[in-house]
């Protein structure tokens, strides 16, 4: 008698992988496209955030409006890397997303809420990318389904 297991094509691991992937490319796409809108807030009317008085890191809010849209543009790109399930796409992603949450953790002051929102969405996408392990990959293959065979007597018949 011979017993053959086979495989479903799309386990609940693939699915689950297949989601945090596409978790983290919806959230860095937005978390990008917020990093730009902030940079051409601060390029364009530096007035907007709040100056705090005795601040350790001091800094010019035009100059930092263009690393927060530097930061932006960047990660909407990683993010079209990763709808692309590259593995480029997920370690850059991991990257700007903690450059993310240093800036934001710099200029905390300037701007409270957005910066705190911004290091949750940064937090999440770094987990969605670090929770996905490499044979989990939406690309990658399925593995080959595990054969046994078990005999009861004889060997079975072979084919000449």
């Amino acid at each position: 008698m011979t017993a053959t297991h086979t495989a479903r094509p799309h386990s609940a691991r693939q699915a689950w992988a297949t989601g945090l992937t596409a978790f983290a490319a919806v959230m860095l796409m937005i978390a990008g496209v917020l990093d730009i809108l902030r940079g051409i807030m601060g390029i364009a009317h530096d007035d907007v955030f709040v100056t705090t008085r005795n601040y350790v890191f001091q800094y010019d809010l035009t100059g930092w409006g263009w690393i927060h849209l530097v930061l932006g543009v960047l990660a909407v790109i990683i993010s079209i890397g990763l709808f692309q399930t590259a593995l480029w796409a997920r370690v850059a992603g991991v990257a700007i997303a903690g450059l993310i949450i240093l800036a934001n953790f710099l200029s905390l002051p300037y701007y409270p809420v957005w910066s705190v929102v911004m290091i949750a969405f940064s937090g999440f996408i770094i987990w969605a990318l670090c929770v996905l392990r490499p044979e989990e990959s939406p690309a990658s293959p399925p593995a080959a389904p595990p054969t046994s065979t078990s005999t009861t007597g004889s060997a079975p018949p072979r084919n000449p």
